[in-house]
């Protein structure tokens, strides 16, 4: 009997090894970034970072898949024009906010599995209140691919100085129109575009007619002509969506981790 026991341990132990030494057993080390991809704060530790996906104020309500640091990561030339633009603002009194900035896919492939769910409504009265969650694809707000994955497109709005602290989201607080009057909706320290951030509702679109006098200017005449003459394009159905041309990864979509680790040599 002891040695029917002993044969059976060694083979355990046996199989225990091979598997440990397996390469598909062993964890596959977590892709970086490409040395052309930088920390935004590395380039400018003057622009504001308020980066949503690493918190639960989403339009998902929860951190997104990938993003481990609260660290904006871009290709270098996006960074650096980033930087003209600070100093051009900063002279005026404002400094960029950023929000949003290099994307993994698999944040993209969270939106979508979100998206698909069409019982997850949570954030509904926040971030779509008129939109029939059903059309998220087809109405051009979730996507299976994003330029974002790319690394030259930012997401981000201005914020007059000295700027004032913004409180954390609460999971299960009220939810307010993302459309709402600004004094209404969630509070940001940005100036007044008209919708915040991540506004599921053609009051987005950056020449949206209804959208006049002080948030209208801060959107062209302030927000995106500074960031055009430094080689950003806007997405025209989000305000806040710019990307510099001419991109460096024009057809690649990167999937390694958001935190500093990543860009953590470059």
């Amino acid at each position: 009997m002891r040695t029917a026991l002993r044969a059976l341990a060694v083979t355990a132990a046996a199989l225990l090894a091979a598997t440990a030494l397996s390469p598909t057993a062993q964890a596959r080390p977590e892709p970086r970034a490409p040395e052309e991809f930088v920390a935004l704060r590395s380039v400018d530790p003057t622009i504001i970072q308020e980066m949503r996906y690493t918190t639960a104020h989403t339009f998902m309500g929860e951190r997104v898949d990938g993003y481990r640091q609260p660290v904006c990561i871009l290709t270098r030339p996006a960074a650096r024009a980033l930087h003209l633009a600070q100093k051009r603002l900063l002279r005026q009194g404002y400094s960029l906010k950023v929000y949003d900035c290099y994307r993994p896919q698999r944040a993209v492939d969270h939106f979508v599995r979100w998206a698909r769910d069409l019982d997850d409504q949570a954030m509904k009265g926040e971030f779509y209140p008129l939109v029939d969650k059903s059309r998220l694809f087809e109405d051009g707000y979730i996507a299976e691919k994003s330029g974002h994955s790319r690394g030259s497109t930012v997401d981000l709005t201005l914020v007059r100085l000295p700027a004032l602290p913004t409180r954390p989201y609460r999971p299960g607080e009220r939810l307010t129109p993302c459309f709402a009057p600004k004094d209404e909706r969630f509070p940001d320290n940005s100036v007044d575009m008209g919708t915040g951030y991540d506004c599921f509702d053609t009051l987005s679109h950056t020449d949206d007619p209804r959208i006049q006098g002080a948030q209208r200017a801060n959107r062209r005449q302030f927000l995106k002509r500074t960031l055009t003459e430094v080689g950003f394009v806007n997405l025209p159905e989000e305000w806040w969506h710019f990307t510099h041309k001419p991109e460096l990864f024009p057809d690649t979509y990167f999937d390694f981790p958001v935190d500093r680790g990543s860009v953590g040599r470059h």
